[in-house]
């Protein structure tokens, strides 16, 4: 992996916010064993193993559990939907990730989350040639309160680079060296939804357990995810 540029590093900031949303697809079921697990995460894998003998669905259901440190897991209500983005390491990457590990990002508000989700939503569906199509998404709310490297404090020429709409050059570098050194993760601008806040963490113990909000359907029109239907409302709406 390439070293992140020398240059000003992001001062931290606390970042509290009461709702903090994350949207995943629906496929997805949620997964129960990391809320019945023994409260000592050090001995999780001998239990894990010891469960897929009996299901080795289970394998696929939890993913990687030692892409996360026993002092860093949780257990308990919720805690599934936290580690899954943990365990389940995207092999493709993301912004502040090149896929070797995992990382959990929200937005402070539903409408931010959906336009950055939607954006990779079409950009997946694009690269896969999918026909037109719909996709029902789970939306979960949870609470922040942790301290984060906080990018609007850096100069703009760098904020720019490492938010750069269609390279993650600068960024997946600068990602790693800050989960290297211990760091919770990032808080920064959204490149979707100008105003928007988005956060990346880095480890479970960032972030508080969510709960499902509400679920949305995304349209894939065969060209990019435009509106989105919202099931509690009974509407469509815009991105």
């Amino acid at each position: 992996m390439p070293r992140a540029r020398p240059g000003p590093e992001a001062r931290q900031r606390r970042v509290a916010w009461g709702r903090a949303t994350r949207i995943i697809a629906a496929r997805y079921p949620p997964i129960d064993l990391f809320e019945r697990v023994s409260p000592d995460p050090a001995v999780w894998e001998a239990l894990i193993a010891a469960e897929q003998l009996v299901n080795p669905r289970l394998r696929d259901a939890v993913g990687e559990i030692h892409l996360v440190p026993p002092g860093e897991r949780m257990s308990g209500p919720g805690a599934s939907y936290v580690m899954a983005a943990f365990t389940h390491a995207n092999p493709a990457g993301s912004r502040f990730s090149d896929g070797a590990y995992g990382v959990y990002y929200a937005a402070r508000a539903l409408r931010t989350a959906v336009r950055e989700t939607a954006f990779h939503f079409a950009r997946r569906a694009a690269d896969s040639r999918d026909l037109p199509r719909y996709e029902d998404m789970r939306v979960l709310v949870g609470r922040i309160d942790a301290r984060f490297a906080d990018l609007a404090t850096l100069p703009a020429a760098r904020q720019a680079a490492l938010l750069a709409p269609e390279s993650y050059a600068d960024s997946r570098p600068y990602g790693a060296a800050l989960r290297r050194v211990g760091g919770n993760g990032i808080v920064y601008p959204s490149v979707r939804d100008a105003g928007g806040q988005c956060l990346a963490a880095f480890t479970p113990r960032a972030v508080t357990a969510p709960v499902p909000a509400q679920m949305l359907q995304y349209h894939w029109d065969g060209q990019r995810v435009a509106r989105y239907f919202d099931y509690a409302a009974g509407v469509w709406v815009g991105v």
